[in-house]
């Protein structure tokens, strides 16, 4: 591993490694209800693609009555 990484580089942060089984299943519940491209999906920003995905859980949640 790079130095860099071992020493936490430099305190940025950023999402080093993300499992690839998560990252699929929040493309396609994002792709799946906002009809949205996998392409546009895959360029969001971890954050936002996490947040979207909280959102869309939120309105099922209220449509289901759960």
């Amino acid at each position: 591993m790079p130095a860099p990484v071992r020493a936490g580089a430099g305190g940025r942060g950023g999402v080093l490694s993300y499992p690839p089984e998560e990252l699929h299943r929040e493309v396609a519940f994002v792709a799946y209800h906002f009809h949205w491209e996998h392409d546009r999906v895959m360029t969001l920003e971890h954050a936002d693609r996490r947040r979207w995905v909280q959102e869309i859980s939120a309105i099922n949640q209220v449509i289901n009555g759960d």
